[in-house]
């Protein structure tokens, strides 16, 4: 098992050597996606924004942390549903018909995710960069490219999210569409997209295991071809 896991680190570690461009840009393009995405859904299938903001409160979160008087676990209660940024709109009949807020534990999760995408489609390159040295056929590294994207699309468009007026705290991003549906539906979407968002989550690290492993046995072999 330790060689097993070296080998598999050390095809990881050559991939994001070979390939940091689409580690980045990946990366940087699924973190936008989380973040995005669900208002530009909300504009369309309900309103404009009218309101973006930064929570004011943050330039209290360093004395707070440092605060002896805050038991920890209050902290550690405190923080993960802490909201660092939100989009709103205004309702016409007054209050809010819509808002979009993220929290510090949805951005360590949308994080994650965009690295563990960044990781894997870095590996499909470089896969696909060694194929004709080791013998690989290249359909087979496009269709794992393919299949990554599929499952991009589909963990934004599942992934929950904060939602006000939505009926629900936490609604996957496809079901926005669908507001003003029951509650218990509301509910079985919300679920669905946890269940979603779970699968998509080991597809992806067991893609990056595999493709580790793989690449693993011939790193010191093959050469490493710069570039994005």
């Amino acid at each position: 098992m330790p060689e097993a896991f070296k080998r598999t680190m050390r095809g990881i570690a050559g991939a994001v050597r070979a390939r940091p461009g689409v580690l980045i840009l990946v990366a940087a393009a699924v973190l936008l996606l989380d973040i995005f995405v669900p208002p530009a859904v909300l504009t369309v299938v309900r309103k404009p924004p009218d309101y973006f903001t930064f929570n004011p409160w943050l330039s209290e979160l360093p004395g707070y942390v440092a605060s002896t008087t805050v038991l920890l676990q209050r902290k550690m209660e405190f923080l993960p549903n802490l909201a660092l940024f939100w989009f709103s709109a205004d309702s016409p009949f007054g209050g809010v018909d819509w808002g979009f807020a993220v929290t510090v534990a949805d951005l360590v999760r949308y994080l994650g995710v965009s690295i563990l995408f960044g990781v894997y489609f870095a590996l499909v390159f470089h896969c696909r960069d060694q194929a004709p040295a080791s013998g690989w056929n290249p359909k087979l590294i496009r269709r794992g490219g393919a299949s990554g994207i599929v499952a991009s699309v589909l963990g934004v468009s599942t992934g929950g999210c904060t939602v006000v007026g939505c009926g629900a705290p936490v609604l996957p991003v496809i079901g926005l569409a669908f507001v003003g549906l029951s509650s218990g539906t509301i509910a079985l979407l919300a679920e669905l997209s946890r269940v979603a968002t779970a699968f998509v989550f080991s597809v992806v690290v067991l893609g990056i295991i595999y493709l580790g492993w793989v690449m693993g046995e011939r790193q010191t072999n093959l050469p490493i071809r710069q570039g994005t």
